[in-house]
């Protein structure tokens, strides 16, 4: 058996409540996996997937308007550590940068003192990972070093800024969301603040345009949809058209480039930023609920909507495959209407009253499966997505295209045998949507699916003040096997909450009262007495609830039977200490005594007894005296019986102790009544002391009112100590021993309660007033500390108790109750010290040595040709502490994922994203994501080559395509095609001749010249463009191949260069296939993207290489210092030796090495003397790594596989030789 061990260690906390209105937008789920919120001036960071409250964070002195997990767009390793940072701003335009895991502030930084707009980390994060931008209002936007709290720059604007996005693609666009309309930045640097104004777009609102009128009529919905457009003009518009005051939200979408979507209540709209203007509308039906939120993902194509019933959806853009009768239509026959998104999935929605609704909604941004809704009444709410493969016979009729399962699996099209989690995240829940025209490859093995919501996480907080709080009986030696601390909270709708303070959640619920719970008294560990009085009638009688609850069965009984109704309200009720007797105390009627344990009344006063002011039983009684008492006449009784026979004696006296220790248990709860005291107060400030044993009740003694104090309000006695508190704010000890008193005005106006802490010897008094309360020590009869509301915190104290001996507990009008130590200092623990219920994965937690100790272990598995998560059997010398807390997040992680990383057919390519997606790690994540598919890929064309003819090997490629989130690193038919649709869907939602001029230049631009001919001829005769069109077109339809010719466009597109017109120039080259000599002057002119795109859609992939190493080039540069995504551009192109070559020379030794085995495993490097060099060097630095992190096997595995180059580090590791053949 194990030694039976009980858990009382509580630690200071805060149970938070309801939030405030300034708290709606104020919650972040980041990359680390925890979800912060504000409430009130506390930020809450709990784990999503066990929802439970890991810690509570309090420096603010205001509202909290915006949190902000920090990025973890960076590479991971001892100086740069995973850690856990989050940005918090107030209403007073304070932002606190928190190290969450130590619950310190690492910086304040303050500009101004209006509510801070917005604040967002940048999320490239090559050159610095501290950088946070913030709006300041009315119209500033400010750069800070958030580790320094170092102002970089400082930026205004015209207008008042609302919110801002950054473009997921370029980190150099930003957008401004202000209330006129949009403003585009294009040069944003955190070096230096953006140049000029930016570029100014205001937007006429969907409801000012005459087509939205038609809505109303169900039939013509659909074609009214199509004339909406949103006219993005440069022009103000004119005084009938509202601008943006009704556009609630403004995002990029991180799932295709240069587009965006403004969200009204009614609609969200899609823009294209290349031509301005809408390609999709998702509007809701008349009698739909309107929208308040909406979070686009990346991995799809899709929008998780909140809805002003807290109902989430989720729409997942259309696939056009279904709709196309054959692949062998011209894509141009059919073209794309509109950008549709069906709604595939909604959750259940929430009651909406008055004081419930939905604040604000976040998304799980690792796997964006899963989404947070935040009510106000302090409700989190999970749910998750959970994928399900329908039958063929259960297709829904709805006419939506079915959804598939994707082929592959953490990146890579998963064997027949491997363990599949398909829930892990989106992109490995539904497949891509497929591009106009295209159609599912014949013979793949495709599962529809359906997609359903599931609440997989409800955390609840307090309900709204007003609170009566009551610590269970303190713990003592004969108690502790059972003991917990409970603490009951009465609230102000009739229920009692019993909280269990070690790990802070809720033990139990009780509906107990119909009316506010006015005080509670625990009558023993598991039962308490509580009481509530109904509204007053107009003779002031009420009807008053005394109940009394047993804990573990949640039984409520009415204490005081039938009586109860119209009388004169109970003031409190006083348990005394033996718990055998109750006081109850009415504001016009004597008072009632009861015994608790026979629920009896024993006394009911008369009606001259006086009125009480204050009451408290007295500590001593003659219990102990009783007992002495009954044993001896116990021990005589048995002494007659064992005379009479001696053999017996020996059985007879152990069965007699058996039998004295059973009564003594029961004495309390049967025969043995002792006599206990109680002293009160009168109106007149005299005491009185009365004596009640068994019923009856004897006036003892009286002592006249103290002069200099006022009307008594309370009483506390605990030992010799007697602690009278007044209306007027004095505090009167009495030493009943040496029969002195002495008296303290605290000038602090009514004491409100008086409360002495548990343990023996204590004598520490805790006093609440209607201003704050103070801590006494009653021995030297002098203040501990002190708590003043509007002076040291903001909150007011409704009510104060004793957790334990040296921690208090003030619930406070701000709907929470706090756990503090006696200094009453508001302070954030550690959360690696606190107590929770169940494990939580977080290896940020760790300490930074342990997490990439950690991280090594799961990546390099099996060890010893072992697939365990039992770290025991590791050679990992660090201290038993560390390993066990290791263990512990190991054991934290769920059966899926133990399953799959111990599944000797995961591949380490998808075992390296596994863990990128486990550590909440942005940039691996991303690198793993496209390494894997292309070394995928390239695996797939080497098995081609040897099978069948080449032309196969493509063909899968295209099946099996990278997302095209990552844009520009996509495989080049793919992304062609992806723009050749887009073109077509400007095409149709023209509306303007602008947008007509932009799309003939994409289209030229994408070779597509008859379509481009075909839009020049349509300028009509009175436009100014007419003649220059027509020119145009005759000169598309006549270019020829012949030398003359294409040597006067080319000296003619020059000279448009040279003079500024940088577009023109290129588009003549692109007429004359002379694109790659238009990529070179576009790369010249700085125009670096647009080069990339006009490569990939042009060019053959030996000249789109060589202009994208050029850019790869460009971008290591340390002016521009983007290699992370030099490294994307570099695995697109297959050069996986110089991937190798930069991860190395960048010092990211562990990637370097999982990257170099996952090239051997497929073949990928050509075996040379170089590269056998290279592939040890890495070796020799990552098995040096792994040492410094004190990983000792880790780094013999890697040394070994080194070569010369490990031979002296195995040396110093000191390893036997059989490890060395092993490795």
């Amino acid at each position: 058996m194990l030694p039976y061990t009980v858990n009382f260690k509580v630690s200071a906390r805060t149970l938070t409540g309801a939030l405030n209105a300034h708290n709606k937008a104020a919650v972040d789920w980041g990359w680390q996996g925890l979800i912060a919120y504000g409430c009130h001036s506390l930020v809450v960071v709990i784990d999503s997937n066990t929802a439970q409250t890991l810690q509570v964070l309090e420096k603010h002195k205001a509202d909290i308007v915006k949190v902000k997990w920090a990025r973890e767009n960076y590479h991971h390793n001892i100086g740069s550590p995973y850690c856990l940072r989050l940005a918090s701003a107030d209403i007073n335009g304070k932002i606190i940068v928190w190290d969450v895991a130590a619950g310190v502030a690492q910086c304040e930084i303050q500009e101004h003192v209006k509510p801070i707009q917005d604040v967002q980390w940048l999320w490239n994060q090559d050159a610095s990972r501290d950088l946070l931008l913030a709006i300041h209002p009315p119209n500033y936007i400010v750069l800070w070093n958030a580790d320094t709290g170092t102002k970089l720059w400082k930026k205004s604007y015209a207008d008042n800024i609302l919110s801002f996005s950054f473009d997921p693609f370029d980190p150099s666009h930003l957008t401004l969301l202000t209330s006129e309309g949009i403003v585009f930045i294009s040069d944003f640097s955190p070096s230096k603040p953006p140049s000029g104004p930016g570029k100014k777009v205001y937007i006429s609102s969907p409801h000012s345009s005459p087509a939205h009128n038609k809505l109303a009529a169900a039939t013509g919905a659909k074609k009214a949809l199509n004339k909406v457009k949103i006219l993005i003009t440069q022009e103000k518009p004119s005084a009938e058209f509202v601008a943006l005051n009704d556009c609630l939200q403004l995002a990029y979408l991180p799932s295709k480039r240069n587009h965006m979507l403004l969200l009204y209540p009614r609609e969200i709209l899609i823009l294209d930023l290349e031509v301005n203007q809408t390609v999709g509308v998702i509007a809701i039906e008349r009698t739909g609920v309107p929208f308040l939120q909406v979070i686009p993902c990346s991995q799809r194509d899709g929008l998780f909507c909140l809805h002003e019933n807290g109902c989430i959806t989720l729409r997942v853009r259309r696939s056009y495959n279904s709709i196309c009768t054959s692949s062998n239509d011209e894509p141009d026959l059919d073209p794309v209407q509109e950008l549709t998104y069906d709604l595939r999935s909604q959750c259940d929605a929430i009651r909406v009253t008055k004081t419930v609704r939905p604040f604000s909604m976040v998304c799980c941004p690792v796997n964006e499966n899963a989404a947070a809704l935040v009510v106000s009444d302090g409700r989190v709410m999970i749910w998750e997505l959970k994928s399900a493969v329908c039958s063929r016979n259960a297709r829904n009729s709805s006419g939506v295209s079915p959804l598939y399962s994707p082929v592959s699996f953490c990146g890579i099209p998963g064997g027949v045998l491997q363990n599949k989690l398909p829930d892990l995240s989106l992109d490995n829940m539904i497949g891509q949507s497929a591009i106009a025209g295209e159609e599912h490859p014949k013979g793949s093995i495709l599962q529809e699916v359906h997609l359903k919501f599931l609440l997989t996480g409800l955390l609840s907080g307090l309900p709204s003040p007003q609170f009566a709080i009551r610590m269970c009986p303190p713990l003592t030696t004969k108690n502790i096997k059972m003991y917990q601390p409970l603490l009951a909270v009465g609230t102000s709708n009739g229920s009692v909450l019993v909280y269990h303070l070690t790990s802070g959640l809720l033990h139990k619920e009780l509906s107990v009262h119909s009316c506010e719970v006015k005080g509670i008294e625990w009558t023993s560990l598991t039962s308490f007495l509580s009481f509530a009085a109904s509204t007053p009638n107009n003779m002031g009688l009420v009807r008053n609830e005394l109940q009394l609850v047993d804990l573990p069965t949640g039984r409520s009984t009415a204490f005081r039977g039938d009586r109860g109704n119209d009388e004169s309200p109970i003031e409190m009720i006083k348990v005394s200490h033996l718990k055998q007797y109750l006081a109850v105390v009415f504001k016009d009627k004597p008072l009632e005594l009861w015994d608790i344990r026979t629920c009896t009344l024993l006394r009911e006063m008369s009606k001259s007894f006086p009125a009480i002011t204050a009451l408290e039983w007295s500590p001593s009684h003659n219990l102990k005296s009783l007992r002495k008492k009954q044993l001896a006449t116990r021990e005589a009784m048995a002494r007659q019986t064992v005379v009479s026979d001696a053999e017996l004696g020996a059985v007879e006296s152990s069965v007699i102790s058996l039998l004295q220790e059973a009564e003594s248990k029961s004495e309390l709860s049967q025969n043995i009544s002792a006599r206990e005291h109680f002293v009160f107060t009168d109106n007149d400030g005299q005491v009185y002391h009365l004596t009640v044993e068994g019923n009856s009740v004897k006036d003892s003694a009286r002592i006249p009112p103290d002069g200099s104090m006022g009307s008594i309000t309370c009483i506390a006695w605990k030992g010799d100590t007697l602690v009278l508190g007044d209306m007027d704010g004095n505090l009167n000890f009495w030493d009943l021993k040496g029969r002195v008193s002495r008296g303290i005005p605290t000038h602090r106006s009514w004491v409100r309660k008086i409360r002495f802490a548990p343990g023996k010897g204590n004598q520490k008094l805790i006093a609440m007033y209607n201003d704050g309360a103070e801590v006494w020590d009653t021995k030297e009869v002098q203040m501990v500390s002190s708590l003043r509301s509007g002076r040291n915190v903001t909150f007011r104290i409704l009510d104060v108790d004793w957790c334990t001996s040296d921690k208090v507990i003030l619930a406070s009008d701000d709907g929470c109750i706090r756990v503090l130590e006696m200094s009453m200092k508001s302070t954030c623990f550690r959360m690696d010290e606190q107590e929770l219920i169940e494990p939580v994965w977080c290896p940020y937690l760790l300490v930074p040595r342990a997490a990439l100790a950690l991280k090594a272990f799961l990546l390099h598995q099996p060890w010893n040709g072992r697939y365990s998560l039992d770290i025991s059997h590791i050679d990992y010398p660090e201290n038993e502490e560390i390993k066990t807390l290791l263990q512990e997040q190991l054991h934290a992680l769920s059966n899926d994922i133990k399953k799959l990383l111990l599944d000797p057919e995961f591949t380490l390519l998808q075992r390296c994203l596994l863990v990128s997606r486990l550590y909440g790690d942005e940039s691996e994540l991303h690198f793993w994501t496209v390494a894997a598919h292309y070394l995928h890929s390239l695996s797939q064309a080497k098995a081609g080559d040897t099978v069948v003819t080449k032309e196969g090997a493509p063909k899968d490629r295209l099946n099996n395509p990278l997302d095209i989130c990552y844009d520009v690193l996509c495989e080049n038919a793919y992304f062609q095609k992806f723009q050749l649709e887009r073109v077509n869907l400007q095409e149709v939602k023209r509306s303007t001749y602008d947008h007509t001029r932009k799309c003939t230049d994409q289209l030229l631009l994408l070779g597509q010249t008859d379509r481009a001919v075909q839009l020049l001829l349509e300028t009509s005769a009175d436009n100014q463009h007419y003649y220059c069109d027509s020119l145009k077109a005759c000169l598309v339809t006549t270019v020829t191949s012949s030398g003359p010719s294409q040597s006067t466009i080319k000296l003619v597109a020059t000279n448009m260069i040279a003079n500024g017109k940088l577009a023109e120039g290129v588009q003549l080259l692109c007429l004359i296939d002379k694109a790659a000599d238009a990529c070179r002057y576009l790369q010249t002119y700085g125009e670096w993207n647009r080069a990339a795109w006009l490569a990939k859609v042009r060019l053959n992939s030996e000249e789109c290489a060589d202009v994208l190493k050029r850019w790869v080039d460009h971008l290591c540069s340390p002016q521009v210092n983007q290699k992370s995504k030099a490294l994307l551009v570099l695995l697109s192109l297959g050069c996986f030796v110089s991937v190798a070559e930069t991860l190395h020379s960048m010092r990211y030794f562990d990637r370097a090495a999982l990257f170099v085995e996952a090239c051997l495993k497929y073949g990928a490097f050509e075996v040379s003397e170089d590269t056998e060099k290279l592939i040890t060097a890495i070796y020799a630095d990552y098995a040096r790594s792994l040492k410094s992190l004190g990983f000792k096997q880790g780094a013999v595995h890697f040394a070994s596989k080194a070569g010369a180059a490990g031979r002296d580090l195995l040396n110093e590791l000191g390893s036997p030789k059989e490890e060395l053949t092993e490795g």
